[in-house]
């Protein structure tokens, strides 16, 4: 109930001498999370463990989680309608990079703004390590508190490698060319396969530039910003990772060039990956821990005895960001307050409260993940336990700047252009730097060639 229909109701009340009730305050919650489907570890958790013991230890108020089943470019447009029309949900979760561009758009609010002070005595901050608490902060402010980050390798089909001549439990590729062959062994034996899945084009947003995109791009030693923070709009490395796509998706046919066209692309290539038509696929740890279990809608069957995981090797050895043989990058999600909520002391009491040791231990219990909380462990997940100790120390993060959503809407574009044919990456490029210019401004950009 709003407030304003509360105190409607209370003057009621009190006009007729009625003894006041006590009037439950309603919190509403969104995640893209729907159970039995996309992260439906996520849904489970809210719907099973924390809103029971949350509406246990505070009988005055009742939640009800949305289950958010479309893409997450879909979720942001309409995360941004109703936080700039006062709408939507009390608290939602989101992915921290968007918080520089919502914050300077005048739609969200750090939570002390929104909640109180008492926002800044949480002990939880404590328990988050300073790379956790940047991934929902902006300006020295929070804005949200984070879930967990990840990191992103190439997952692979062991079965099918096999198939191909490729010993799957010691193939570890140093280049390029060495992760091309692969897919060209494959293709061979499996002419109507897609080996490989780098993600590109507009309907997979952010995931094709942070799943694709960046994981070729840090490979020839370049990020999408260089040390000054100006966003490079011209480059060899940005030709050399077009030119990538282009062998994959245009040249020969190792990747599948329609899903990167169509709306619910992401959701075919995992359902080419499922199905043991792509065996090569570029993605965060998110495809293993919330993509492919048993019972979700991509669950690979045998998942255990069939998929395994490479890191994502440099164009060459040695020639990745900071000198690396290989390269990831990491982001992190969490959940935010919307600015606009009637109940600001039941949203933040919520946020915190499904952050506590107890309900994060849950969410390990039914979903192992690497938590932003290091008094967290990760139970009985070599997987992710092997993949956090390997990656972690190679990662990057995405810039804190609030053109940089913007920007990565033209690396889509520019992406598209080259997989669907329609550019060559030198003209895409061109058109990619006349945009970025158009947006940052010509004194925030940088040309290499």
């Amino acid at each position: 109930m709003n407030n304003r229909m509360r105190a409607l109701a209370l003057g009621l009340i009190g006009a007729t001498s009625v003894a006041i009730p006590a009037f439950a305050v309603d919190i509403n919650v969104t995640c893209r999370c729907v159970i039995g489907g996309v992260n439906s570890g996520t849904a489970q958790w809210i719907e099973e463990s924390v809103i029971p013991a949350f509406e246990a230890a505070h009988p005055d108020v009742n939640v009800v989680l949305n289950q958010f089943g479309g893409e997450d470019a879909q979720l942001t447009q309409q995360l941004a309608l109703d936080f700039s029309t006062g709408a939507g949900p009390d608290v939602s979760a989101f992915d921290g990079f968007l918080i520089p561009s919502f914050v300077e758009g005048g739609l969200l609010k750090s939570l002390d703004e929104v909640a109180g002070p008492e926002v800044n005595d949480w002990s939880g901050w404590a328990a988050l390590s300073d790379g956790s608490r940047a991934l929902m902060e902006y300006q020295g402010k929070f804005y949200g508190i984070p879930l967990g980050t990840d990191v992103r390798m190439i997952h692979t089909r062991k079965d099918i490698l096999t198939e191909a001549g490729i010993d799957a439990d010691t193939w570890q590729p140093t280049s390029w060319e060495e992760v091309l062959d692969a897919a060209r062994a494959i293709k061979k034996i499996k002419p109507d396969s897609f080996p490989i899945q780098l993600n590109a084009g507009v309907a997979m947003g952010e995931a094709t530039t942070m799943q694709g995109y960046w994981l070729a791009l840090l490979g020839t030693g370049e990020g999408v910003t260089d040390e000054n923070g100006k966003f490079i709009v011209s480059s060899q490395g940005i030709l050399d990772t077009l030119n990538l796509y282009k062998t994959i998706y245009v040249d020969e046919q190792l990747g599948d060039q329609r899903a990167q066209l169509l709306a619910d692309g992401r959701n075919r290539s995992f359902a080419n990956f499922r199905d043991g038509v792509t065996a090569l696929l570029f993605e965060g740890d998110y495809f293993y821990r919330s993509v492919t279990p048993e019972g979700s809608e991509f669950a690979v069957p045998n998942r255990d005895e069939v998929m395994g995981w490479v890191k994502v090797p440099a164009k060459e050895p040695g020639a990745g960001i900071r000198g690396q043989d290989f390269v990831t990058i990491s982001g992190g999600t969490g959940f935010v307050i919307n600015p606009a909520t009637d109940a600001p002391k039941e949203a933040w009491a919520f946020l915190s409260f499904m952050n506590e040791p107890e309900m994060q231990n849950a969410f390990q219990a039914i979903q192992p993940r690497i938590t932003a909380r290091t008094d967290i462990e990760i139970p009985n997940s070599p997987f992710l336990t092997e993949a956090s100790q390997a990656l972690l120390p190679l990662t990057t993060a995405r810039p804190n700047d609030p053109n940089y959503n913007a920007v990565s809407s033209e690396i889509q574009r520019m992406t598209e252009a080259v997989v669907s044919g329609e550019l060559s990456p030198e003209d895409a490029m061109a058109q990619y730097k006349a945009a970025v210019i158009a947006i940052v401004g010509e004194d925030n950009t940088v040309s290499l060639l």
